[in-house]
């Protein structure tokens, strides 16, 4: 498939800024409340970097985003995300098929899993961000059904007690939020989903 760099750091990172009101209310609850900002802050440096991201081959814009990330987001978001950014940018072929991006995500997961120390079912973005590499991965995801799995992940969060991060400090109280990072991945993903639907 094609890789339309520019729409796509465009929409995600509209999407991201956007969302940073609920970002910020979803870690208010289970959280340090700084989610939604540490993201915005990170996304708008990113735009302000656009014109020298765009410039680069695709795999060497990603790392760049992810290296931006690293340094000007705060919190545990930072590192994570610039990990996802940084892994997908080695990994990623010049014109990746779908399944081709969801190994580039399988190893984006490790890495993140690494970094992190977190596994699936611990509350976190990797509940999202796994399933989603393994649906992509198997060859046999549509857009559609890669978006609807994204929010069927991160709604399956709700539920969970928080075993990693700040969020596992409450414990019991953890449960019936929304994990803000899996939220974030999400909203990534749809973003991202939607953008190659339009150039289908």
């Amino acid at each position: 498939m094609a890789f339309p760099l520019e729409p796509l750091l465009d929409t995600v990172s509209e999407r991201i800024i956007a969302a940073s009101d609920e970002l910020t209310a979803l870690d208010s609850a289970i959280g340090d409340a700084d989610h939604g900002l540490n993201m915005k802050r990170g996304f708008e440096a990113v735009q302000a970097e656009r014109s020298n991201i765009l410039a680069k081959p695709p795999g060497e814009a990603l790392k760049a985003i992810g290296m931006t990330l690293v340094m000007k987001v705060g919190g545990a978001s930072g590192p994570l995300y610039g990990t996802l950014f940084m892994t997908l940018g080695k990994e990623l072929p010049a014109e990746p098929t779908v399944a081709d991006a969801g190994r580039a995500l399988q190893a984006a997961v490790l890495a993140l899993k690494a970094r992190g120390k977190a596994e699936i079912g611990n509350k976190t973005m990797l509940d999202v961000l796994s399933p989603v590499a393994n649906h992509l991965a198997s060859g046999q995801a549509s857009l559609a059904s890669t978006r609807a799995l994204a929010a069927e992940c991160a709604q399956a969060t709700v539920p969970l007690k928080a075993a990693r991060g700040r969020a596992s400090f409450l414990g019991e109280r953890s449960i019936g939020h929304m994990d803000p990072g899996a939220r974030s991945s999400e909203i990534m993903i749809a973003a991202i989903c939607d953008v190659l639907e339009q150039g289908t």
